[in-house]
């Protein structure tokens, strides 16, 4: 290494160094004009030896990179959502579930806040950040690299070695001193405050141009490593370990050994968090143990290992002026009350969810009354009681509607079924461009250059009815139509042309089947492989795949007997979308292992966790989190949970190793 090869490392050392105690410790050791001459000092030596360019220097931090289009990036563990509980009560009873599953009382746990921002999923190798993805939906999101560089509490490179390969979670927020002094400048330049620091800084992440990020007072808080091996055997130290290496990790999480440490937690943090910072809502209490996370497992949403425990929600009380009806893409009816506004969490509430007709009856809501509004743990208010003290003498019954607010067909409500629908399903135009909306939307065909509005704006001009209709459009079709240039045409009509290549199971979702969501379509895929397939299936065949109960099994009946749907996928064949499982996803799937069902428990040396119940899935098998009389096998590894091997010596089920297990599927 030359001289000045040398001097440049080392000024990059010390200005992390520097870096990390400002910005992390807050504890700064040079004054900021010190840091700015060095780092001017190393941004000439990198000017004059270009040879020595690195992209993680701390001169990089400044932005100026301009991304106009932020690719969609699969994560390659998915970002589960957190299950939400709202008294103690739910807390216990979830308690009793993993002791139950674990088998012993015994289980340690981790308390943290749960920060109110936006979540962030970064992924370094060999000690250097390779990329930062956005939640997104939890299967994929944005990359947001190069706006993530210019956060100066993210390292870009490691101060030293903590796991080759891996993903660290958090969220992003900006802190309330930084979001004031932004809010203090735009005023003073006569322009609108931003309402709260938590939309504020999810859209920082999307602004194209980096060097407008990096002028932002954005932080990132951290709370979760993920790693295919991890070294660690705890949560609490994969945590503290990620601190030592330069990650901002909060030091109020805290490890406790009951639920009773984990109330006097949320006690003391329920009244001290208006003390923080930051925005925060609740607290995360998570099982302390990696070993127990993985027996734990996940549901289709949520780790059964963690749950969030929401703060009480702020409310308000204001007039409720008007009610009206809004239909949605399956035809169900949805009351919402027109609020006077009032400022509720950070927004100006004007609108708030009824939810149904015995929601109306059940609190006497009428108009003209004064209601309470939260919004608890829903990014939607609700209106949660009436001051009856306040009510007008004249106040008269809410009568609920009668009729489509769109269509005027007269609405209808099944026995046991808490909604009214509107039964017009190819009539009523909110119904029409709701199928279409869902069906470009992100999680199904994912259309680019094609948004709600222009669906609207198609329907109207009577290009589309349908989803199909959607591929015969042209080019010169489009651009005559308000607020639509040439290159938006052309980008559009490229963005429908691309969606032929979504793969099945997500064409599948997108069709809108009454409740057949994402897991449901997927499982629904797997088992049929081809829409044909699946629209030749009978009631009891359909049962009779795991977890497709009779609603859903009855819906998909309904819709595929539907002349209109069986039309509508002929001509979806006909343009190439895919109808049927590709043959690469169909590459090494077997039915080996059918009607068999797994329990994995452990660490294993040939293949991760992961990878072990794809293989079992791949070959027609399903994975199960606990043991039962129905489990057929349990494939343990290294440190398995005694309680299993226990349940399943008493339930006399084989117990079989990964090489066994291998040895299955020659």
């Amino acid at each position: 290494m030359t001289d000045i090869q040398q001097k440049i490392e080392a000024l990059r050392d010390e200005l992390r160094q520097h870096n990390y105690n400002y910005y992390v410790l807050d504890n700064a050791t040079i004054s900021d004009y010190e840091f700015d001459i060095k780092l001017q000092e190393l941004q000439e030596l990198e000017n004059k030896y270009p040879e020595f360019f690195d992209p993680n220097s701390p001169t990089q931090r400044v932005g100026g990179e301009i991304t106009k289009n932020f690719e969609t990036v699969t994560h390659k563990n998915r970002m589960y959502s957190l299950s939400n509980s709202y008294s103690k009560e739910d807390l216990i009873d979830w308690e009793k579930r993993i002791q139950k599953i674990l088998g012993t009382d015994k289980v340690e746990y981790t308390c943290e806040l749960k920060y109110d921002g936006a979540s962030i999923n970064l992924t370094y190798e060999n000690g250097v950040l390779k990329s930062a993805v956005t939640r997104g939906d939890g299967f994929q999101g944005d990359d947001v690299t190069a706006n993530i560089k210019t956060i100066r509490s993210i390292p870009l490179q490691l101060k030293h070695n903590f796991i080759d390969s891996f993903e660290i979670r958090g969220e992003i927020i900006l802190p309330f001193k930084g979001f004031n002094e932004m809010n203090a400048a735009r005023i003073e330049a006569g322009e609108d405050p931003y309402m709260n620091p938590r939309n504020t800084a999810s859209g920082s992440l999307k602004l194209q141009d980096s060097a407008e990020v990096a002028n932002r007072p954005l932080d990132c808080l951290l709370y979760h490593v993920v790693a295919d091996r991890q070294p660690f055997k705890t949560h609490a130290a994969s945590l503290e370990n990620a601190k030592k290496v330069g990650f901002k990790i909060p030091d109020n999480f805290k490890v406790v050994k009951s639920i009773d440490v984990v109330f006097d937690y949320i006690n003391y943090w329920d009244t001290e968090r208006f003390n923080l910072p930051y925005e925060t809502d609740g607290v995360v209490v998570k099982v302390n143990s990696l070993a127990y996370q993985d027996e734990l497992g996940y549901t289709a949403k949520a780790p059964r290992w963690a749950i969030a425990y929401k703060f009480k929600a702020e409310q308000k009380n204001t007039v409720l002026k008007s009610i009206s009806y809004q239909v949605g893409r399956t035809g169900a009816i949805t009351p919402v009350a027109n609020l006077e506004p009032v400022a509720l969490a950070g927004t100006i509430v004007k609108r708030a969810s009824l939810h149904n007709a015995d929601q109306i009856a059940k609190l006497d809501i009428r108009v003209n009354d004064t209601v309470f509004v939260e919004k608890g743990g829903e990014i939607i208010p609700k209106v949660v009681g009436v001051d009856f003290a306040k009510r007008q003498a004249d106040s008269k019954p809410t009568i609920y509607a009668t009729h489509c607010p769109d269509c005027n067909t007269a609405l209808v409500r099944k026995d046991g079924d808490a909604k009214h629908y509107c039964p017009n399903e190819y009539g009523c135009p909110t119904q029409i461009t709701g199928r279409i909306q869902h069906f470009i939307s992100r999680k199904a065909m994912d259309i680019d250059g094609l948004g709600a509005e222009t669906v609207e704006l198609l329907f109207k001009e009577n290009l589309i009815t349908n989803y199909a209709d959607l591929y015969d459009l042209k080019v010169e079709q489009i651009i005559p139509l308000e607020r639509m240039a040439e290159k938006s045409a052309e980008n559009m009509i490229k963005g429908i042309e691309k969606s032929k290549e979504i793969p099945f199971e997500r064409v599948l979702f997108a069709l809108g089947i009454r409740f057949v969501g994402e897991t449901v379509a997927k499982k629904l895929a797997k088992h049929f492989k081809s829409i044909d397939s699946l629209m030749k299936a009978s009631f009891e065949e359909l049962i009779a795949v795991d977890e497709i109960g009779e609603r859903i099994a009855e819906s998909i009946v309904n819709f595929s007997n539907n002349l209109v749907n069986i039309q509508l996928i002929d001509r979806l064949k006909s343009y190439g979308v895919q109808l049927q499982l590709s043959a690469e996803s169909l590459e090494n799937q077997t039915e080996i292992l059918q009607g068999k069902i797994f329990v994995v428990s452990g660490v294993f040396a040939k293949m991760s966790r992961n990878e072990l119940k794809k293989s079992i899935e791949d070959n027609g098998g399903k994975v199960s989190s606990s043991i039962s009389k129905k489990t057929t096998y349990i494939i343990a590894g290294e440190n398995m949970g005694p309680s299993k091997r226990t349940k399943a010596d008493e339930l006399k089920i084989p117990v079989i190793s990964e090489d066994d297990y291998l040895n299955m599927l020659v």
